[in-house]
């Protein structure tokens, strides 16, 4: 009983594979093609192309005879989305966040071209009791998160964010000019992380990483904050890595792949 469990579980893992090979093409594909993308004997390939078909899953080309996947999985996404809350699903790493960086994590999302938050978990001192607190909202060129929120504008949008929000100055060390901004914004992206250097806060520094779709857009971000003399340069260095991984791997829940 168990070899025949096994060996169901594996015919799942291999339709699967197949399924995300399909997925990748940038058209119909051919059996010959999808077997040996998937190093599967063709007899195999085809027997689980002729079940996703009879469920209604892929379909042939009746010219061609190439296979391609159907707008089922399309359906079935929007359902899921549906059923689907951001905030249940990230807060496991929230919590995992705060216990290996010894600091408050926050989860936060843009409206209304603001940063709002919308999930904490507090640090050993409840230093989120004088910052991020769910439903606070933050500018967005002040805030770690804001900047990889931003990533997501065009250079027309970010004019219209300073006119219409400014790039007011919440401390010395806040950025206030486009260029300036930017410039920041090209090192985002270039590092992967970004960080609040006490510009929405004196004596508070953040350190936050992107939360991206399937489609690699920043649909939040998540973030750890603390007092800028325990949460130094130099152990900002080091949990910056963890905030990084820990971002990919809620990301990659979302269906985003990063190879």
């Amino acid at each position: 009983m168990k070899e025949k469990l096994t060996s169901k579980n594996q015919s799942v893992e291999k339709t699967f594979y197949m399924i995300e090979i399909m997925s990748q093409s940038s058209g119909a594909m051919r059996l010959q093609d999808i077997a040996a993308k998937a190093g599967y004997p063709p007899s195999t390939a085809l027997r689980m192309l002729n079940t996703l078909m009879t469920m209604g899953y892929v379909r042939q080309d009746p010219d061609s005879l190439r296979y391609y996947l159907s707008m089922k999985f399309s359906r079935i996404g929007d359902l899921i989305k549906s059923q689907y809350s951001l905030r249940d699903m990230i807060h496991p790493y929230l919590v995992e966040l705060a216990q290996r960086c010894g600091e408050s994590s926050c989860l936060a999302i843009e409206e209304d071209k603001t940063v709002v938050y919308i999930d904490v978990v507090n640090g050993p001192d409840n230093m989120l009791k004088t910052l991020q607190r769910i439903g606070k909202s933050a500018p967005m060129h002040s805030t770690g998160v804001g900047k990889l929120l931003l990533l997501n504008y065009s250079d027309d949008q970010l004019v219209t964010l300073a006119k219409t929000k400014g790039l007011d100055p919440l401390t010395a060390k806040t950025i206030t000019s486009l260029d300036d901004l930017s410039a920041e914004l090209s090192r985002v992206r270039e590092q992967g992380y970004a960080l609040d250097d006490e510009e929405c806060e004196i004596g508070a520094r953040c350190i936050a990483a992107p939360i991206q779709d399937q489609n690699g857009y920043v649909i939040a971000g998540i973030s750890i904050s603390g007092p800028a003399a325990r949460l130094t340069r130099e152990q900002a260095d080091i949990c910056k890595d963890i905030v990084i991984e820990i971002a990919r791997r809620a990301s990659r829940e979302l269906g985003f792949s990063d190879r």
